[in-house]
């Protein structure tokens, strides 16, 4: 699918991952929504970027916050890549802890929802905005990139809620590309290992440190503009759809982090 023409929505946009997809699918000639919460970083991205992006605050669990970020894509063309970057909140912990604590609920909600049915919402937000657009070459209209991740596969100790949450993104892959496929929608997800984003803090060269003897090769960290490339070529290439690409250097997560 050309990506020139297309207009484009990045939930979390402004992030690691998601500010490197927003950056290439402009320079493929896209228009592009950034849809974050992160104000002061989405609004760097709009001077530096111009009239090729826009802005929307957006939480992706909102149903009328993510309609007006699609309805702002629709405003700059015809609405074709909706790529979900974008994380969440809450955090890890074991299922039972040492002194017997169950995994607290809450947490395990505060995670859940914005990873999978934040995806799951964008996704399905995303799709009638797809719809009404023209038919492409072979009927293709556009293309849902979800982001999972390989705890969906080999969650570690502790990360039972966000191992959940990804696994449910790699599941509902499948089934929403044959929901889509009567309208000639694709959907994909991604599924990165280990990238240097502000997720992992400001020590990156620590960061680096730490996770590069684990990964088979290249033995370093993988860089946001992969994960970019690789969005770029699955919008490019129509016959990629229902499928999970792992982007993670042949790292396999065991139980424990490598230390």
């Amino acid at each position: 699918m050309e990506i020139r023409g297309a207009s484009a929505i990045v939930t979390g946009g402004a992030g690691g991952l998601g500010g490197a997809t927003v950056r290439r699918l402009v320079a493929a000639g896209a228009k592009v929504v950034i849809a974050d919460l992160a104000t002061e970083k989405a609004e760097e991205m709009v001077k530096e970027l111009g009239s090729s992006v826009a802005f929307v605050k957006t939480d992706s669990t909102s149903e009328s916050s993510v309609q007006e970020a699609l309805d702002q894509a629709a405003s700059m063309g015809p609405v074709r890549i909706s790529v979900a970057v974008h994380g969440g909140f809450g955090g890890g912990g074991r299922t039972l802890k040492a002194d017997g604590t169950p995994h607290s609920l809450e947490d395990f909600r505060n995670v859940i929802d914005p990873y999978l049915v934040g995806t799951f919402n964008v996704l399905r937000l995303a799709s009638a905005a797809i719809s009404k657009s023209e038919p492409l070459e072979d009927g293709e209209r556009g293309v849902i990139i979800n982001t999972a991740s390989i705890a969906g596969y080999e969650g570690t100790i502790g990360q039972v809620a966000y191992a959940t949450a990804k696994a449910g993104v790699i599941g509902l892959t499948i089934a929403a590309a044959r929901d889509l496929a009567v309208v000639g929608i694709r959907v994909m997800t991604i599924a990165p290992g280990t990238f240097i984003t502000p997720a992992y803090g400001n020590d990156l060269e620590a960061v680096e440190a730490y996770w590069a003897p684990a990964i088979p090769f290249p033995k370093r960290m993988g860089q946001p503009d992969e994960y970019a490339k690789l969005v770029q070529s699955i919008v490019e290439n129509s016959y990629l759809n229902g499928e999970v690409i792992r982007i993670d250097g042949a790292i396999r997560f065991g139980p424990k982090s490598p230390k």
